[in-house]
């Protein structure tokens, strides 16, 4: 998902509606995963794209002051 950065994929979830969940796995060899969420439209909300990148700057941060 480019929209969010590099690196970052998308687990695709169909079961009683569709899911989703965003993550990313090239930073310390961890899976971290970003944001998870029910999609109720073909259009993914800006809302769950902001938590997304937040997630993601947050992850970021923590890794390079364990450094």
């Amino acid at each position: 998902m480019p929209s969010i950065g590099p690196g970052v994929r998308e687990i695709r979830i169909m079961h009683e509606g569709q899911f989703r969940v965003i993550y990313i796995t090239k930073l310390a060899d961890t899976v971290h995963v970003l944001h998870a969420f029910r999609k109720k439209t073909q259009k993914t909300r800006k809302k769950d794209i902001d938590a997304a990148k937040q997630a993601l700057k947050q992850v970021k941060q923590r890794g390079m002051s364990d450094e």
